[in-house]
């Protein structure tokens, strides 16, 4: 499915409107967005590169899928239908939090989002949709972590922040 469309939501993350992604990004407006993270029996988290076609951020490392839900969409179906779309594999999302990020992306683009976050398992290998993502890769939290301060350039903005308030999540909850 073409996500060409973004809903705009207020801090509650009740719908305002439907505007193009493009021009949401562009005037940095607030949206709905979810992340999925995939995790597999050995606790690794499996990272995507984004493909060097992307329209921002292309050829960085992210987590294992993120998107826009469009307007009428169940969150969390949509999140698992863009799973299957970029990775190649269903399985079950569970929610683990949520919540409202604003990052520059550069080239004069924002992502302002109500983020929805999912987590899952999965003990295969992906069957990537070239158009999407370049390559993945399965990390420990460890290493990730270890990664983003030694070269932070590889990875997406938002997956730093999203990473970030996961790693904080994991402590409050455990």
């Amino acid at each position: 499915m073409e996500r060409t469309k973004v809903v705009l939501v207020d801090l509650t993350d009740e719908e305002i409107a439907v505007m193009d992604k493009m021009e949401a990004h562009i005037k940095g407006l607030l949206h709905r967005a979810f992340s999925v993270f995939i995790f597999n029996d050995k606790n690794e988290l499996l990272l995507q590169q984004r493909a060097i076609t992307k329209y921002h951020s292309p050829g960085l490392w992210t987590n294992t899928c993120c998107s826009h839900p469009q307007a009428g969409e169940n969150v969390k179906q949509s999140a698992m239908n863009r799973l299957e779309d970029e990775m190649g594999f269903q399985t079950d999302l569970t929610k683990s939090f949520d919540f409202i990020y604003k990052a520059d992306v550069g080239d004069g683009l924002t992502e302002h989002e109500f983020d929805h976050v999912f987590t899952g398992i999965f003990n295969e290998q992906p069957r990537i949709n070239k158009n999407e993502v370049s390559a993945f890769k399965w990390m420990k939290l460890e290493d990730i972590v270890n990664d983003i301060v030694l070269n932070p350039a590889l990875y997406t903005v938002w997956f730093k922040i999203i990473f970030d308030k996961y790693l904080n999540h994991l402590k409050v909850k455990g």
